[in-house]
């Protein structure tokens, strides 16, 4: 049995609670949901109940709309493998990525807790949502029970949630008739339908349905974000403090702005000319749909961040551009952490950088424009130009003087397309909730020179090991699942919150870890940023 003061600090705030010891690995944990037994499996530290579903399968006539509740469940269930994953946007790559098992029936969630908990045991939860590009991603990419099992080592026990959501044309069809059906942004509403789920159901499992943390990297935060700025900013309780690893509320316009995707989709299956082409598009076979989804520019096509299936501002989940929202005060008021890699935009550069092969100023500005400000008068962009100039020592990665220029705009590329969906999102959520709720931030600067992939330096996502890995970063985030507060006795460095008085960043350098940590200051390309968020705010993607 765990010892520790913390230990006792749980089994004092709830006596359904005891402490975490082994338990025999060779018989299975079992729940029991309305009418139905739930068999999962466990190490005999750490249960786990994979693949439940939280939502009636999204075929038929329910594809293309918002989720329905499952019904109450009954019979027995083995829940010891990963459901389905959401249809999977084909990347294009030069590799073939190894096949997850994928379909439409996927609103299925995965559930780790301590294996010696009882219903009614009270622990504080984590939900999280995977990144993707809004194309790609599942819940079984990552190991909850790493985190858990770090939870019981230092006597702070969490269940950890993770959750599929409809992604690509599936999750985010967007175009005026899309907005008409009121059925934009589906995968956001997946969302909120696991979360709900989580409140009925997680206390079984010794969860708190008043302690629910979400949390997610890359689209997973994006998500995160934009589950914190609708509906006015009322969590209807679902969740009281949000973490986002790389993504905050993207700068998107209107849901129209997807219009030419939904034509070519409708092109693409035979459903132009129909009296309702959402309603065909519902009728099209599965095999056809996802073959026209797939030729949809994705995540290695030559036009950057600025994907056709992105959540958009669709009237009702987003009442308005996210940072409009923001502006305002439709925040959730609820402590979050928000952090970025130094180099979110290389990822999304090189592909496009190489096959345009993009080397001339004149090229550069040609691809800004058409990329993302397309609607942009003349002369509008130039003093964005002359904050991100033409010089490879300044751009991205960061700090590398002038080495992997891979092309002679690449590195220019990298540095504003990191900046526009990444860190400027970020400084802005930031600066607008400065005073009205705890906020903490870091920056990982690790791995700036990885064996043969410098020119990607402090890639996006590289900061993922450092949560998942377990790693330094794994501590700040159990305690602040419990606490509502990062810092802890067993972290490496206290982390100050992020005011605008104080723009304070944990901040990780070093080639591998452990990392060493500091706390600097967000106060890099102030002016470039500002313009970039201004020019968001102005022109939406």
């Amino acid at each position: 049995m765990f010892l520790s003061p913390y230990a006792l600090l749980a089994f004092t705030a709830s006596f359904a609670y005891a402490a975490p010891s082994i338990v025999n690995p060779a018989v299975p944990p079992v729940v029991v949901l309305d009418n139905a037994t739930f068999i999962g499996s466990t190490n005999g530290t750490v249960s786990k109940f994979l693949g439940i579903p939280f939502a009636e399968p999204p075929t038929g006539d329910l594809r293309f709309r918002l989720p329905v509740p499952v019904g109450p469940y009954n019979g027995t269930y083995n829940v010891t493998q990963y459901g389905l994953s959401c249809p999977q946007q084909s990347q294009n790559l030069f590799f073939t990525p190894a096949p997850i098992p994928e379909g439409e029936d996927c609103l299925n969630l995965n559930i780790w807790a301590p294996s010696d908990i009882q219903p009614g045991a009270n622990l504080s939860v984590f939900v999280w949502i995977f990144g993707g590009g809004f194309q790609a991603g599942s819940n079984s990419a990552d190991d909850g029970g790493v985190i858990v099992q770090r939870s019981i080592e230092l006597g702070e026990p969490i269940v950890y949630v993770s959750m599929n959501y409809r992604i690509s044309a599936f999750g985010f069809l967007a175009s005026k008739e899309v907005e008409e059906a009121e059925v934009g942004n589906i995968g956001l509403w997946d969302q909120r339908q696991a979360l709900r789920w989580v409140q009925e159901y997680i206390s079984t499992f010794g969860g708190n349905p008043a302690n629910v943390t979400i949390g997610g990297e890359s689209a997973g935060a994006i998500s995160v974000g934009l589950q914190m700025v609708t509906n006015g900013g009322n969590t209807e309780g679902l969740f009281r403090a949000a973490f986002m690893s790389s993504g905050s509320p993207v700068p998107v316009g209107n849901i129209t702005h997807g219009q030419k995707y939904y034509d070519a989709l409708v092109n693409d299956t035979g459903c132009f000319g129909t009296a309702d082409t959402l309603e065909c598009l519902r009728q099209v076979p599965y095999e056809k749909l996802k073959a026209a989804v797939d030729k949809s520019p994705n995540l290695s096509s030559t036009q950057g961040v600025n994907l056709p299936w992105l959540p958009r501002a669709d009237g009702i989940f987003l009442t308005a551009p996210p940072q409009h929202l923001m502006l305002n005060g439709s925040v959730a008021d609820i402590p979050f952490i928000s952090g970025d890699c130094d180099d979110e935009g290389t990822a999304f550069s090189a592909f496009a950088a190489v096959r345009l092969d993009i080397q001339t100023d004149e090229q550069f500005v040609d691809w800004i424009n058409e990329t993302y400000f397309s609607t942009t008068p003349a002369g509008r962009l130039d003093e964005l130009f002359t904050l991100y100039p033409d010089d490879p020592a300044q751009g991205s990665p960061f700090g590398t003087g002038n080495r992997y220029q891979i092309t002679k705009q690449y590195k220019r590329m990298s540095a504003l397309q990191g900046d526009l969906i990444f860190q400027a999102p970020r400084r802005f959520l930031l600066e607008q909730r400065s005073g009205k709720q705890n906020t903490w931030s870091y920056l990982f600067k690790g791995e700036k020179d990885p064996f043969l992939l410098g020119f990607l330096g402090s890639r996006h996502a590289s900061d993922v090991p450092t949560y998942f890995g377990p790693g330094q970063m794994t501590d700040y985030l159990v305690n602040f699942v419990n606490h509502l507060n990062p810092n802890g006795p067993t972290v490496d460095l206290s982390w100050p919150k992020y005011t605008n008085a104080s723009t304070n960043l944990l901040t990780f350098t070093g080639e591998s870890a452990p990392f060493q940590l500091n706390i600097t200051q967000d106060d890099f390309r102030v002016a470039a940023m500002n313009e970039v968020t201004e020019l968001s705010l102005e022109y939406p993607l």
